[in-house]
């Protein structure tokens, strides 16, 4: 911490949280707490589990490897790993949770401004998308200080906001059983995609703060915890927020899709103008997730499939050319495709993220006991 400041620590903090808080992060709480209704707490509590307290294991993991996904992955077996590597960061990449976002962003703003096409939509912000990512090095300053304060803000303003205008009534589950919820808000967390995102996203933090760092081993693994622990505290928070406001807003969110529920509450307690606030709010969000989706996905092909023997441009525009065929099949067909997938490969890397994490802190224990026998 000798030359980072303790601003850089809260920007980069703020830039982790808008690394993970894309699509699924505004969508599944809202739907979980819509679900769930008087057992909001049991199934917030699942959620974070899957969707908070893994994903930043697996960050931590990730930088217990220096950000080497091969190495992480290889635990596995060299090809086996290497595969499922190349299969995780496609879903988050251009075929799946990228195109989710702009296809979110893209349901929430028609409520407030109808007539704009997809195709439109779509190209607009794949270039917007590209216009950030190109400039690899100053990702986390980009999204640190200029996007995620905003859209913290606006986050927040909702939330406090819906808390003090919120109905008195308020509906009970028709299931009784926490339990239940708990297990349901689990398999939640699977579909915010979060522990896959986590393993791509390390290596743009390292890229970002290593140079800025003296002793970059020493001084990454403390700057880090503390940042990871920032970022993961205000994903918790909204979780719980947009949970709870779903559950209280339930009476009036009856046969609402679960792309348009934050618009939907957003008009009721926001008013005229409202719509257009969570509109803001849900393409920042979006915005900000799928340039680190897109730039980790480049990053991973430009140097780990075709061993930098096409440009990281051209990776860019290809990448962004698919993000952009596939954001046509809207957020419902995308969640379809994503949902079998998910479901076998989520456990898989759970266990995965564990080892690793635990292995080389065994490790190094046993390694510093030896050599305080051997003196």
């Amino acid at each position: 911490m000798s030359k980072l400041k303790r601003f850089d620590l809260l920007a980069s903090g703020l830039a982790i949280f808008a690394m993970f808080f894309g699509a699924g992060n505004i969508l599944f709480p809202l739907a979980l707490g819509q679900y769930s209704l008087d057992k909001t707490p049991w199934a917030l509590l699942g959620l974070i589990i899957t969707a908070v307290v893994m994903p930043f294991a697996g960050l931590l993991a990730m930088f217990l490897y220096n950000g080497h996904v091969r190495l992480f992955f290889a635990r596995l077996g060299k090809i086996p790993g290497f595969t499922l590597a190349c299969l995780t960061i496609a879903l988050l990449g251009p075929f799946g949770s990228a195109p989710r976002c702009i296809a979110l962003a893209y349901s929430t703003i028609s409520l407030s401004l109808p007539g704009i096409p997809l195709i439109l939509f779509s190209g607009a912000a794949c270039l917007l998308v590209f216009l950030f990512v190109y400039q690899k090095t100053r990702l986390l300053s980009l999204l640190g200080y200029v996007l995620s304060p905003f859209k913290v803000s606006l986050l927040i303003l909702i939330i406090v906001k819906g808390f003090m205008e919120a109905p008195e009534s308020a509906m009970v589950s028709l299931e009784p059983s926490g339990t239940s919820h708990f297990l349901h808000g689990l398999k939640e967390g699977y579909n915010t995609m979060d522990l896959l995102a986590a393993f791509f996203f390390a290596p743009l933090v390292i890229s970002s703060l290593a140079g800025k760092l003296e002793d970059a081993e020493k001084g990454l693994s403390s700057f880090i915890l503390k940042a990871s622990g920032i970022g993961a505290f205000l994903l918790a928070t909204i979780y719980i927020g947009f949970g709870y406001l779903a559950y209280l807003y339930a009476p009036q969110l009856q046969g609402i899709p679960s792309d348009k529920l934050l618009a939907s509450i957003a008009i009721k307690v926001l008013g005229s103008h409202g719509g257009l606030i969570v509109s803001i709010t849900v393409a920042l969000a979006c915005l900000t997730t799928a340039i680190a989706l897109i730039a980790a996905f480049a990053s991973f092909v430009h140097k780990e499939v075709l061993k930098e023997k096409i440009g990281y441009i051209p990776i860019i525009i290809g990448s962004l050319v698919l993000t952009f065929f596939v954001t046509t099949l809207e957020f419902q067909g995308i969640a379809k495709l994503l949902n079998p997938v998910l479901e076998f490969c989520y456990p898989v890397l759970i266990l995965l993220t564990l080892y690793n994490l635990i292995t080389p802190l065994i490790n190094r224990r046993v390694k510093q006991k030896n050599t305080e026998q051997a003196s």
